[in-house]
């Protein structure tokens, strides 16, 4: 992902937490705030180390990536995403994972139809 996509610094990650909506399924949670005047979406994701070592962290990140990257059109500008894996995550392969995310961003009725 492009680097104004993402969302790198602590402070930026906890006014999504504080600011921002939540919405849930078994694998990820995603906070979503609204940000006035930016024109494309911007990203960012936490594994946390109880989830596994190193390899399994970044594979899952790995898979988000890609995943958010196939899903770009259909999510609504304007906003900052924070993801954070859960457990059940750590067994799934890219397709469950996309298929997990997609459901998640459905619940919260940020990505398009």
């Amino acid at each position: 992902m492009k680097k104004e996509f993402r969302i790198k610094k602590n402070k930026e990650f906890q006014a999504a937490f504080q600011n921002g909506c939540s919405f849930a399924n078994r694998q990820f949670v995603v906070y979503s705030l609204k940000k006035e005047g930016q024109v494309y979406f911007r990203i960012g994701f936490s594994v946390s180390k109880k989830i596994g070592n190193a390899v399994i962290r970044n594979r899952i990140k790995r898979y988000l990536r890609q995943s958010i990257l196939e899903l770009k059109d259909q999510l609504a500008p304007g906003n900052d995403y924070v993801i954070i894996a859960r457990k059940p995550a750590a067994e799934m392969d890219f397709f469950e994972i996309k298929k997990s995310l997609t459901h998640v961003l459905k619940v919260g009725k940020v990505l398009k139809k």
